[in-house]
């Protein structure tokens, strides 16, 4: 009885210590159905493209309380998220938020660059095996086929025995195709021109949905095809430089306020004006609704994932800089977008049954001209050039030429077969090249792939740099252009830098299972979709990130 007694006593004192204890886990051998219903219907995912994460903050007094502040004040606000590589462009940008995996692993490695295997530029969702679906133009010759790994969309789908819809829809291509990834039911983007319509490719379907044709025959976009002035008094936008200056490009030689556009529509292509502006987003927003209506999204068990991809930020910002009046405008433009959107959720699916985040593919950085002119150090490279002089530099202390296959995307790649022929060794060359273009004025860093392969580096733009090499297909020699330097016009801005202008974004998660809350701490672009996906309870990408951003996260 003795023994009993004690071991009663064990029993109930490893009772108590095992329900205190958080390493020791209780499993509920049946779970009720309030856990079994709580994954939510529809996940969407929203991307801003070249959104610097300050928008938020320097244009948040002129938004509304349904767009942004809605998503910053009642979701999780991580206020130093970053991209943890270069290059900062869209096509890389879309591929890491939804693969939760960076350029060394997706294989997105610009939005074209050149291929060493097939001898020639490439453009990432470009696609020759496919057929245009919704229109003959060769813009319908788009495949995720050069992504490597999946997507969140993806894991879902497997998930859910294919029961849960992916789709994607964007003004740009690659801005619908790379988030819904490989197995989507569908992804639609914008082709101007003379049609403008949204269109796909035969990788997803055959023809187009008879709902999607009616949209397209609606005149919608036609009815873009405005003036666009400032949606409030242009002199309350004082969070913006002023409108009439030398730094934009603007259209047809105009680069301020009010814009007609049906008179400075392109006549070969008058649909295309519509992507340059923030009317672009509200082309996207009524198509979105139209997608959450008609595809049924959120209305059974099985989650649901539809991307958004809101490209017209970044046309505005490449015609206009970062400080222009138009960029602020259509920020405040899409902040109504935004709330219009989320009302129709809300009403349509119910504010309980879905998840958002958005984020962005990457920032810009502010007009280098305008920048000198406040003494800031900022300047502009000619790639031109540099080619020339590493291609004398070369000849002179090998003599052979022809050494430089390509110089793509601040990549150098060597010609194999010449250095062969030559009897050279590669390794050296590259070396060779990295202490040559070092001493160039615009030029800040340089690696060898060698050292890329064999160094781990953990910190600063090395880390980026790494992050965004892929040992398959990227170059021989990596460089970066100095702080505010950039090989373009000069007039509007860019982006493609490891530096924070580029890699400092927003991210905001809402609804259902997230928490309200905010954090200084720094996050990555690649925890993303590992987050949604312990969420939902599905796999992670396979090559993604296993960093959660649990903190966002209710329970």
């Amino acid at each position: 009885m003795k023994k009993i007694g004690v071991f009663l006593v064990f029993l109930i004192a490893f009772s108590c210590v095992s329900v205190k204890n958080p390493d020791i886990i209780v499993v509920n051998k049946s779970p009720t159905k309030k856990q079994e219903t709580s994954r939510p219907k529809l996940v969407i995912g929203i991307v801003v493209d070249q959104m610097r994460y300050d928008y938020l903050t320097r244009f948040y007094s002129k938004y509304g309380n349904g767009g942004f502040k809605r998503l910053m004040n009642n979701g999780f606000n991580f206020k130093n998220n970053h991209y943890n590589y270069v290059p900062t462009y869209t096509g890389p940008g879309h591929a890491s938020v939804f693969t939760g995996a960076t350029p060394k692993t997706h294989a997105i490695i610009g939005n074209n660059w050149y291929d060493k295997y097939e001898d020639k530029y490439v453009y990432c969702t470009g696609d020759k095996n496919v057929l245009p679906v919704g229109t003959l133009n060769k813009a319908g010759l788009m495949s995720p086929h050069r992504m490597k790994t999946t997507t969140l969309g993806d894991e879902n789908r497997l998930f859910t025995q294919f029961k849960g819809k992916t789709i994607g829809i964007s003004i740009k291509d690659r801005g619908a195709i790379l988030p819904a990834g490989h197995s989507a039911n569908a992804a639609y983007w914008f082709h101007g021109a003379k049609e403008g319509a949204f269109v796909s490719s035969s990788y997803y379907m055959t023809d187009l949905p008879q709902w999607v044709k009616d949209f397209n025959q609606s005149n919608t976009a036609e009815s873009y095809l405005k003036e666009w002035n400032t949606l409030y008094p242009i002199e309350s936008y004082t969070e913006s430089g002023v409108d009439k200056n030398d730094f934009e490009t603007g259209f047809k030689d105009q680069n301020f306020f009010p814009y007609n556009l049906n008179e400075l529509k392109n006549l070969e292509k008058p649909f295309d004006i519509i992507k340059a502006t923030p009317y672009g987003n509200s082309l996207v927003t009524d198509f979105a609704i139209e997608v959450v209506k008609n595809e049924a999204l959120g209305k059974d068990e099985y989650t649901d994932v539809l991307t958004v991809s809101f490209s017209s930020t970044d046309y505005v910002g490449h015609n206009f800089g970062v400080n222009s009046k138009e960029v602020e405008d259509t920020y405040i433009r899409l902040d109504k977008d935004i709330e219009r959107f989320l009302n129709y959720i809300d009403t349509e699916i119910g504010n309980e049954n879905y998840t958002l985040f958005l984020t962005s593919d990457h920032g810009a950085i502010d007009v280098p001209s305008y920048l000198k002119t406040k003494q800031i150090p900022a300047g502009y490279t000619d790639k031109s050039k540099i080619r020339k002089k590493l291609d004398l530099f070369l000849k002179t202390k090998y003599t052979a030429t022809g050494l430089i296959k390509k110089i793509s995307n601040n990549q150098v790649f060597l010609d194999k077969e010449i250095i062969d022929l030559n009897k050279l060794n590669k390794a050296e060359i590259e070396e060779v090249i990295v202490d040559e273009i070092i001493t160039y004025n615009t030029i800040y860093k340089a690696y060898g792939s060698k050292t890329l392969q064999t160094t781990n580096f953990t910190t600063g733009l090395e880390y980026l740099v790494q992050n965004g090499f892929n040992q398959k297909y990227s170059g021989d020699v990596v460089f970066v252009y100095n702080p505010n330097y950039i090989s373009y016009n000069k007039t509007g801005s860019t982006h493609g830098s490891g530096f924070n202008y580029d890699t400092h974004v927003p991210l905001l998660f809402y609804g259902n299972g997230i928490q309200k809350g905010e954090t200084f701490n720094k996050t990555e672009i690649t925890s993303i979709v590992p987050t949604i996906s312990a969420l939902l309870g599905v796999s992670f990408p396979n090559g993604s990130s296993d960093k959660v951003l649990s903190e966002a996260l209710k329970n």
